[in-house]
């Protein structure tokens, strides 16, 4: 078994947690010191209480003193011992002890600011008796004073030291959370911590003015004038540095989760999805947090899948069906088709491997697709080596047939320029009832009516005719005018499965450039586009 010491990260997280809990143990007891000493000095009626002030004020300066520093030493020797960080297991560990392990972590950094508070809480806690009995043979009332005053200084000293770890152990707290976000409620809460900062760091030296101020009323020769104004002036005071700094505390770790999540929001609004906040506490705010964050990786997963749907289908097709606006049955569009067949498809299937011929096709339609959304076409579906695209619907055009009969001659040229690739390309419009058909289980968006049935026609016959591009007379009636003057009526053809003969034209620059395509000998009759009609 390997006997490797712990990693740098778990190194850096017990220097960081030594360094944090001493430095604040000593900032909260000099903070709880200042407000004893202020309290003594100038709030309590010492004059009143005992006669030897001298004597008093000189022992309890010294007997402080000597007593805060081996406080502060016995609190960072103590909490540096109970706080902490377990070592990691070796590398061959199993993930079960690697998952007890991030919660053993993961307890011992959340707890740090509590075990913390109870350092100084106890040293404080100790205080309170050693001092009033010592006062206690001065004068009883000025050891009940004396302690009161010492378990304020206890007060400030605790809330001083839990807010101070707390915003310090940010870093901390985000990477043991990383593995496992909060999920549910602490009892320091923000409502707690909203409270609790404004008592310890308000209520109680507003309630020691108060004390004064029944204290003169009741036991008038307690204050002078000039004694009682100095008393309400540094509890006054005591109130609004200490009130003043726990609340900014308070207020910073709470506005600072709140922040970081609006600053994700408003890249979220923008469009930016792969965004995440580190979860950095473990009250409402981390669960505020870790929310965002599933949120965000639901709204990357819809959208992996539209896009992935949208391949499938369209992205007009796509975004209607999750906006809940699709349902089965159809209705009556004026649309535009285009059928496009690979010549000589079976040929190259055995004369070619077939992974060659996966990279012909691939090819072959990218160009398809390419052409077809240029001019706000929609592709329907692919069949082997035919495509089906559609004009007019999902989404309105103002010309449809002429988008399609655009997209036709940009089409044509995209597969001049590939020279192992010829294709019979046909172009029908008219009325079609465009849809769902299926069933609630299955079901998939098509078009379905006469044009798609000519334009599978007119793309057999199109590799007869030179250009390789064949359009009905009803797609040329609708189209726009400055697009009906770019093609030239070929002559009347009897289509498969229909009784008239159907007019049809070729692009009028294709007509004197090309020669008709050769058919595909592997098919006589019958056409892929038939097929894909057939299906639609």
């Amino acid at each position: 078994m390997s006997t490797a010491g712990p990693s740098p990260a778990h190194r850096d997280l017990q220097r960081r947690t030594k360094v944090v809990l001493g430095a604040f143990v000593v900032v909260a007891n000099v903070v709880g010191a200042a407000v004893v000493l202020a309290l003594a000095g100038w709030v309590l009626p010492t004059r009143s209480l005992v006669t030897d002030v001298a004597g008093a004020v000189t022992t309890n300066v010294a007997v402080f003193a000597a007593y805060l520093v081996v406080a502060v030493v016995v609190g960072v020797v103590w909490g540096i011992s109970w706080v902490r960080v377990p070592r990691p297991p070796d590398g061959g560990a199993s993930p079960s002890r690697w998952q007890r392990h991030r919660r053993a972590t993961r307890r011992v950094v959340l707890r740090v600011p509590t075990r913390l508070a109870v350092v100084q809480a106890v040293s404080w806690l100790l205080a309170v008796p050693l001092f009033a009995g010592m006062n206690a043979l001065w004068s009883l009332r000025l050891a009940l004073v004396v302690a009161c005053v010492v378990a304020l200084g206890g007060l400030a000293t605790v809330a001083v030291a839990y807010r101070l770890s707390e915003l310090a152990l940010r870093r901390e707290v985000a990477r043991v959370l990383a593995h496992e976000p909060p999920s549910g409620y602490r009892l320091s809460g923000v409502g707690v911590r909203s409270v609790g900062g404004w008592v310890l760091g308000t209520g109680v030296p507003a309630l020691g003015v108060a004390l004064v101020a029944a204290t003169s009323l009741l036991v008038p020769e307690q204050y002078t004038v000039r004694s009682l104004g100095l008393a309400v002036l540094v509890l006054t005071l005591i109130a609004l540095v200490v009130g003043f700094g726990l609340n900014a505390l308070t207020a910073a770790s709470i506005a600072g989760p709140v922040v970081a999540v609006r600053r994700a929001l408003g890249r979220v609004e923008d469009g930016d999805l792969d965004v995440t906040v580190a979860v950095t506490d473990a009250t409402e705010l981390g669960l505020l947090q870790a929310g965002f964050n599933t949120m965000a990786g639901g709204l990357r997963e819809r959208d992996r899948i539209r896009a992935l749907f949208g391949r499938h289908v369209g992205e007009e097709v796509a975004r209607a069906a999750l906006e809940g606006e699709l349902e089965l049955g159809g209705e009556v569009r004026e649309v535009a088709v285009l059928f496009v067949d690979l010549v000589g498809s079976t040929r190259m299937a055995v004369d070619r491997p077939p992974t060659e011929v996966v990279e012909l096709l691939n090819t072959f339609f990218a160009e398809v697709v390419d052409a077809v959304e240029a001019h706000h076409g929609w592709i329907n579906k692919f069949e082997g080596d035919a495509a089906l695209a559609v004009f007019g619907t999902p989404s309105d055009l103002a010309d449809p047939a002429g988008c399609a009969l655009a997209a036709a001659r940009d089409l044509a040229a995209r597969l001049d320029a590939l020279d192992a690739v010829s294709a019979g390309i046909g172009v029908s419009a008219g009325q079609a009832v465009a849809g769902n058909i299926g069933d609630a289980r299955r079901y998939e968006y098509t078009v379905i009516g006469d044009p798609v049935n000519e334009a599978a026609r007119l793309t057999d016959l199109a590799k007869t005719v030179p250009g390789c591009v064949a359009a009905s007379g009803a797609a040329l009636t609708r189209a726009g005018a400055q697009e009906r003057a770019r093609w030239q009526v070929v002559g009347l053809a009897a289509l498969r499965g229909r009784h008239e003969e159907t007019e049809y034209s070729a692009p009028a620059d294709r007509l004197a450039a090309h020669e008709a395509c050769e058919p595909d000998a592997a098919r006589p009759g019958v056409g892929k586009g038939q097929d894909l009609a057939a299906q639609a």
